[in-house]
């Protein structure tokens, strides 16, 4: 037989085309003398039958055979077809076997279709086509039934695979999605384990453990993973705070400061750092340690990332140094807040003296004025200091007239005294004191005497004494 596909010749004992590959669909020849028989039957159950002469049947035979494609499979019975689709799927359980099995030759599927090729014979194996009656009752009526049961099985069957195949399709996109769901979850778990491991190493991580191990009471443990933190990243100011808390646990507050100052020393200009040893001060009540700290930075950006901290040193107005008159001071900041001061040469605390007016220097001496600013986070600032020394200065002599001599006529003394002075005098010869005669205009100088005058001025403002002018007088009279 020929394929219905290519044209190719295919082996009887083949059911695969071996050009194209076409699978051969076993299916009964077709007979034009069924579809007679069908109309009749159909025409009974109408009520419209009618009687067919041999003569009809033997002109549908003879062109069914003048019409027979000889390249049409072989008739075949259902139970033909029944045993051969058995056959099939028995080798396809069991590859190997001979195609025999599977495929019969022309001539039995000839023999098994039992005359049907032959019309002439129909009549006779009829019994004469003369009625409904005997038409339902021949062999071609139930080959009808049975070719049309094949097609439905068929039909069945292809339905049947393709709904195998979309299950099939069905299953394998849920595992597809199962396996990939799995992939997921296995990869999400691959890099929450990674992460994981990437924290517990991190600088953070590390940090964490050390604050654990503080906590427990472990100082060398947590002191070890401080370190290692440093050393992952020495600018970040967290693992030196946290050395600090191990010595400030343990009361030594010298050495929890020693770790900020150190630091400092190679970071002059980490601002997270200072702002760190800040921290410390204030919580440990020392912020008269945060001005000098930050007395001796350079750093710009970090005074100005601690602004609110600076409390710079009060200035004063006047220089310090040697002054002959009474001299005011004034005091001021900066960056403002309140000063406060001393003059016995102590550092001022907040009870000290509040600044409020110019400090008034008029007492002769030395004194030392110490002062602070209080900014309004009440840090202090340094202390700023100046020392003055107030000598007012010494006259020369008095001026006393007239000079010495004899004096024959009645005659009076006077001395010149200078603004700040007064002037004081004695007749006997003694040096004068503030005790002694003040001068209040001239004296009259006494007759007939030989007498020594002395006068001294002395400073109103520091009771220093000038040197002493003597005069000698005699006066006679006539």
């Amino acid at each position: 037989m020929r394929c219905m596909h290519c044209g190719a010749n295919i082996p009887d004992d083949r059911m695969i085309c071996p050009e194209c590959g076409a699978e051969v669909q076993i299916v009964p020849d077709y007979n034009p003398l069924e579809d007679v028989l069908a109309r009749e039957v159909k025409g009974s159950v109408e009520g419209a039958t009618r009687q067919i002469s041999s003569s009809d049947v033997r002109r549908y035979n003879r062109r069914a055979d003048l019409t027979q494609n000889i390249n049409s499979t072989r008739v075949l019975s259902q139970g033909e077809l029944d045993r051969l689709r058995e056959e099939r799927r028995e080798r396809m359980r069991r590859p190997g076997e001979g195609a025999q099995r599977n495929v019969r030759s022309t001539g039995n599927m000839g023999r098994r279709t039992g005359g049907m090729r032959n019309t002439e014979d129909a009549p006779r194996r009829t019994g004469g086509v003369r009625g409904t009656g005997n038409i339902r009752s021949t062999g071609s009526i139930r080959n009808t039934g049975s070719v049309r049961q094949s097609r439905d099985q068929n039909l069945r069957s292809r339905d049947e695979r393709r709904r195998q195949q979309q299950i099939r399709k069905r299953e394998a996109a849920k595992k597809r999605r199962r396996n990939l769901l799995i992939t997921l979850f296995l990869l999400l778990v691959l890099i929450g384990l990674g992460i994981y491991v990437v924290y517990q190493n991190s600088y953070t991580g590390v940090m964490k453990k050390g604050y654990n191990a503080l906590q427990s009471g472990d100082y060398a443990e947590a002191e070890n993973y401080f370190n290692r933190a440093i050393v992952k990243d020495e600018s970040r100011a967290e693992a030196y705070t946290g050395l600090s808390e191990i010595y400030i646990e343990q009361n030594d507050l010298d050495a929890a400061e020693s770790v900020f100052l150190t630091a400092l020393e190679t970071q002059p200009t980490n601002e997270g750092l200072y702002q760190a040893v800040i921290d410390f001060y204030m919580e440990t009540e020392q912020p008269e340690k945060i001005s000098p700290l930050l007395e001796d930075c350079e750093s710009e950006s970090v005074l100005n990332a601690v602004s609110e901290y600076v409390s710079s040193a009060p200035v004063f107005s006047l220089e310090g140094g040697t002054y002959e008159e009474v001299q005011e001071v004034r005091i001021s900041s900066p960056t403002g807040g309140t000063i406060y001061y001393t003059t016995d040469g102590t550092d001022p605390t907040t009870s000290s003296t509040k600044y409020q007016e110019p400090v008034l220097l008029q007492d002769e001496g030395e004194v030392e004025i110490r002062a602070i600013a209080v900014n309004d986070k009440d840090i202090p600032s340094v202390v700023s200091s100046a020392k003055y020394t107030i000598e007012f200065p010494i006259a020369s002599a008095p001026a006393v007239n007239p000079a010495t001599g004899q004096y024959t006529e009645p005659t009076q003394i006077t001395i010149t005294v200078p603004d700040g002075y007064t002037a004081y005098y004695t007749m006997d010869g003694t040096t004068p004191t503030s005790e002694s005669s003040r001068y209040t205009g001239p004296v009259d100088m006494p007759a007939n005497q030989q007498i020594i005058f002395n006068a001294v001025l002395i400073n109103n403002s520091n009771g220093k004494a000038t040197d002493v002018t003597t005069r000698n007088y005699i006066t006679r009279s006539e």
